[in-house]
């Protein structure tokens, strides 16, 4: 694993991006993108799958989380700004790129995708799709609000496996990794999660209202592999089925499992690295 990073400009200002990168560095290059609270790391099992088969694979931490710089403006946490900065990463690349997307990431993914002369090859929408219900919408503001400073680790730990419960049934190691690579250190000793508090603020002001991106998914041409926990709340089944009507559209369910599949398991891993290498 490799730390990376390059400077965008977002208004009126430049800013830092960061991303972890596997794999040889002439491999066909995979974009991987974290949902709104996580960071590059949620995808180290997937990456080191992918760079065993010879691919680059680079997981970007989003504006306001990881290593990437926190921005002024509370109110640019949001799509429009991350795409900005994923746009100069794919700028950087400077050539086709395969996409797997996790909920928000999926998001930026589709976005991006949807642009003409995109050099997405290949999309992996991992639980996000076309609608997602206010109710959905509802739950995820709340979540991003709480759960600032915790005492321990151990805190930290508890609170991830409460608020991602439907990441699916973890080993006890994977949810210690999350919390690892999710912690940043307070000057009063405490731990917090490793992410702008103020990425919360857009949604706290925001209406309660589904989330509409159907104008957006058609205009998407790439082949795309939507995946689905069979327990989620973000992407329901019906939207997914829907999608998947779509000629180049496979669909991917996987039991035991709400928002979203955590890209851990064996089967996840095979189902997006077997789409990836057609």
């Amino acid at each position: 694993m490799r730390r990376g990073g390059l400077r965008y400009l977002l208004g009126a200002a430049f800013h830092r991006l960061a991303w972890t990168e596997w794999g040889p560095p002439e491999g066909a290059a995979v974009v991987c993108v974290h949902g709104l609270t996580r960071n590059g790391r949620d995808f180290d099992v997937l990456a080191a799958a992918l760079a065993g088969q010879g691919r680059r694979v680079l997981c970007p931490d989003l504006p306001g989380r990881g290593d990437s710089a926190w921005l002024p403006d509370p109110m640019a946490y949001a799509p429009p700004a991350y795409v900005v900065a994923l746009g100069h990463l794919l700028a950087r690349l400077d050539g086709p790129v395969d996409w797997v997307g996790t909920s928000l990431g999926g998001i930026c993914g589709m976005l991006l995708a949807a642009a003409p002369g995109s050099p997405i090859r290949r999309l992996v929408l991992n639980d996000i799709g076309s609608h997602v219900p206010e109710a959905a919408t509802v739950r995820i503001a709340a979540y991003a609000r709480q759960g600032h400073r915790f005492e321990d680790l151990a805190g930290l730990e508890a609170h991830l496996r409460q608020v991602h419960a439907g990441f699916g049934p973890l080993e006890d190691a994977a949810w210690r990794h999350m919390a690892e690579t999710s912690a940043r250190r307070l000057p009063d000793g405490g731990i917090a999660p490793h992410h702008d508090p103020a990425i919360a603020v857009p949604l706290a002001r925001a209406r309660a209202a589904p989330i509409e991106l159907g104008a957006v998914w058609d205009r998407v041409v790439a082949p795309t592999l939507i995946l689905r926990g069979a327990e989620s709340d973000v992407l329901e089944a019906a939207t997914a089925a829907a999608m998947a009507a779509r000629p180049g559209v496979a669909l991917r369910e996987f039991a035991g499992v709400g928002h979203a599949p955590a890209l851990r398991a064996a089967d996840q891993v095979a189902a997006v690295a077997d789409f990836l290498a057609a």
